[in-house]
């Protein structure tokens, strides 16, 4: 696989090349770029399979860089940072990262993950820009989940529930389909809790819009609008009353 980095500091882009000859073989990096126009030259002459790339540079900053490039035909991993921010974004569009210092173990994730999944979309990098350096209230309409082969785009508001699958989750929507994501039910809840969204079982969160009934007794469970039954934790049951002030 052909690689190219492109981000301003030179003794991070010398770092992740060393990293990558060591740890991943199977990738061949064919530029490094501290200048991202320079950057822009490479991924149209070179055609590589990854760009790791910066957010914020001089010049030209990650967004211009693809902006530039206009036909993504690459699996795209941001190399950032921490921002708890950009991490939500990054969370809601899918795309991979690498937070600095970069650790060994994300990077060789990273590269296996880029080596089984579709390239990156524009879709994606649309719903990540949209969701960066916005008003943290602020959530974009869609959301990106990763399955095994690539990338699907749903609209939040027709998620019904989501069910724990081990480290995957089963996303039901309300037009009855159903998608398997490789992510944990806990980042899901996450990335979700702060929207209209509840965490009502070890196995289930919900989404309080899509409540058709509420049933209480021994086994308190809730009937979403797709007909399906969810259990109600104990715990949780309380949390649920209160927040519709049902009796």
């Amino acid at each position: 696989m052909k690689a190219i980095i492109i981000d301003d500091e030179p003794n991070a882009v010398e770092l992740l090349a060393l990293r990558l000859a060591q740890k991943c073989p199977q990738v061949e990096v064919v530029a490094t770029c501290t200048s991202s126009v320079k950057g822009v030259a490479a991924i149209r002459e070179l055609r590589p399979d990854i760009v790791f790339l910066d957010i914020e540079m001089p010049q030209m900053n990650g967004f211009q860089v693809l902006a530039a490039v206009e036909d993504i035909q690459f699996s795209l991993i941001f190399v950032t940072a921490y921002d708890k921010f950009a991490l939500k974004a990054f969370r809601y569009s899918a795309i991979d990262y690498l937070l600095k210092p970069i650790e060994t173990k994300e990077l060789v994730e990273a590269i296996s993950k880029a080596e089984r999944q579709a390239q990156t979309s524009k879709e994606q990098v649309g719903i990540f820009k949209q969701q960066y350096g916005s008003n943290p209230k602020a959530f974009p309409d869609k959301i990106a989940l990763p399955y095994q082969n690539g990338v699907t785009f749903v609209n939040v508001d027709e998620i019904v529930c989501c069910e724990s699958d081990d480290n995957y989750t089963k996303f039901y929507l309300f037009s009855g389909q159903c998608f398997l994501v490789t992510k944990p039910l806990k980042e899901i809840q996450e990335l979700l809790q702060e929207r209209e969204f509840l965490r009502v079982h070890k196995q289930y969160i919900i989404n309080l819009n899509q409540i058709k009934k509420f049933v209480k007794g021994e086994t308190p469970h809730v009937i979403m609008n797709n007909n399906r039954i969810v259990p109600i934790s104990r715990l949780q049951k309380d949390r649920l009353m209160e927040y519709f002030g049902w009796l």
